[in-house]
Order: C-alpha cells, then sequence, then structure tokens
C-alpha cells in the first residue's frame, strides 16, 4: 500500500515537473526511478502518458480522494448497517460517472440502505 501510495505522490511531483517546471522526459524517469519501486520500463510508459496528457495524474489523484471521502460519508452514516459490497455495487453500477454524479449516487444508496 505505501509503494502504491509513494508512486501516486510521485505521479503528482512527475506531471507538475513536466507541464509547470519544465522537466525534461529523462528528468522525470530519473525521479520517479529515485523515488519508486517500479520497473524503468514501467516509468518510461508512465512518463510518457503524462507527458501527452496534461493533469491526468491530478485527475486520478482527485478521484480517490472524492472516493475516499464519500465512502467515510457512507460508513458514519450507515454505521453498522454499512456494506462495502453493496457499497461498491453502487459506486459501479453505472461505470465511469463524473465526481457530482458519484457524490448523488452514494446518497442515493444511503437513503436507500436506511430504507428513505
Amino acid at each position: 500500500m505505501l509503494s502504491f501510495d509513494s508512486w501516486r505522490a510521485c505521479r503528482l511531483v512527475v506531471d507538475t515537473g513536466l507541464h509547470a517546471m519544465g522537466w525534461t522526459r529523462d528528468q522525470a524517469i530519473a525521479y520517479m526511478v529515485a523515488n519508486t519501486s517500479l520497473a524503468e520500463n514501467n516509468i518510461a510508459n508512465e512518463v510518457d502518458r503524462y507527458i501527452s496528457r496534461p493533469g491526468q495524474a491530478l485527475a486520478y489523484k482527485l478521484g480517490q480522494r472524492e472516493f475516499w471521502r464519500l465512502r467515510g460519508l457512507a460508513e458514519t452514516e450507515l454505521g453498522g448497517d454499512f456494506d462495502i459490497k453493496a457499497f461498491h455495487d453502487a459506486v459501479l453500477s453505472q461505470g465511469a460517472v463524473d465526481m457530482g454524479t458519484l457524490e448523488a449516487m452514494v446518497e442515493a444508496h444511503i437513503a436507500e440502505v436506511r430504507g428513505e
């Protein structure tokens, strides 16, 4: 888990380095080699994706944080009635959605579990 969190954090640094700080591809690769446990060939593929899709790493991280926030909301609101499998079914039922729609889906799930 820590290795993956480190990887996600490095994505943010590399995306910013490439698009705001003027890093070269080689500088971005070197940074990820020094700060993650990924293989260099995987890193090169990652860096190429960030070069062609500015903000992709930031969008991924924001989505992750929002997912965790909404899961925490559901856990708090439902207490002992929270079921991780039902939560996952609810958030995955419509496929890829924007964050506002995802929040509405979680709120609907909470209401449904409460019988509202």
